[in-house]
């Protein structure tokens, strides 16, 4: 039997609940579930143990070093509106323990009810791994012929930018986090590569890690895209504002003196692994390749170049 009643850990999954039309059966979000903004309406079985919004990337790093060093929580389950849900599946990730809430929170929910629901976990890595998690999760709920015109749309999509041939690759160097540097991991490589870039420094499937500043200068990119996990534009404007823009070291690397620094509204396009994230490689394809992409049309406020 189809699952009735479905909570889901992640935004992602909420998002893709939507887009099947599955929605009405959508009991329980997280705190970040917020697009489609009916998504805000949902009961919130899962929140922060602090608020993030107001803080920058070395505040929340700090923060987060320091609930784990003392092994608290990042994340608290609400157990009235996890019982009130009653779910018959839950649907989970298993990408990163700080992103979202992870294999010990659901366990955790399991315990909490009677009856033991479905549990799905998504575990992507690369974008031919999303498309599959949209196959799978659309199959479960009973969706597959939404879920299959959702990835043929998805598909060509892609395609039209895998076809484009370019004289040259700009080199590349993504950040996940300002302070401290992180790289950009898991999918972001492979998304560089398909919209016509040379990815630098991070690995495809890796997940992000710590990345020092002589590594960009060794690096040399010719673009660099600045995408902290949670941000969008504006908010890393600010972020960049404050933490690199003074900064002697960022300022004589070679992409930052002929102005090719990007930010990109990561929190929509590039942090969690989505339908939205081939709306980011077209965002990115803009912006390596913008004599072959500018007639694509991206989503307002999507990125911006820093001058």
């Amino acid at each position: 039997m189809e699952p009735q009643r479905i909570v889901t850990f992640l935004p992602s999954a909420t998002e893709l609940i939507y887009s099947l039309g599955a929605e009405d059966r959508l009991f329980g979000v997280t705190h970040e579930c917020n697009y489609p903004s009916d998504a805000k309406t949902k009961p919130r079985v899962i929140s922060s143990v602090f608020d993030p919004a107001s803080m920058s990337s070395k505040q929340i790093d700090d923060k987060i070093c320091q609930l784990m060093s003392e092994g608290k929580e990042i994340y608290n389950l609400n157990k009235e509106n996890l019982l009130s849900a009653k779910p018959d599946l839950i649907i989970s990730q298993n990408i990163c323990e700080v992103c979202s809430a992870h294999t010990e929170h659901v366990n955790m929910a399991v315990e909490m009810l009677e009856k033991k629901p479905e549990v799905y976990t998504m575990d992507p890595h690369d974008v031919g791994e999303i498309l599959v998690s949209i196959k799978d999760i659309s199959r479960i709920i009973g969706k597959e012929k939404e879920g299959s015109r959702l990835i043929d749309s998805l598909s060509k999509r892609l395609e039209f930018v895998k076809d484009k041939t370019f004289e040259k690759r700009p080199k590349v160097v993504a950040i996940e986090w300002v302070d401290p540097f992180f790289t950009s991991g898991h999918w972001i490589p492979e998304m560089i590569e398909i919209a016509g870039g040379e990815n630098l420094i991070s690995l495809e499937k890796m997940p992000s890690r710590k990345m020092k500043m002589e590594e960009i200068k060794e690096a040399t990119p010719d673009i660099i895209v600045v995408m902290p996990c949670g941000f969008d534009v504006k908010r890393t404007v600010n972020e960049y504002k404050k933490a690199l823009a003074g900064n002697p070291e960022w300022n004589e690397l070679k992409a930052v003196k002929e102005n090719n620094v990007y930010v990109v509204d990561a929190n929509s396009y590039f942090s969690k692994p989505s339908l939205r994230t081939v709306t980011g490689i077209e965002v990115l394809a803009s912006i390596f390749h913008p004599d072959v992409f500018g007639d694509l049309q991206l989503p307002e406020d999507s990125f911006m170049k820093i001058n």
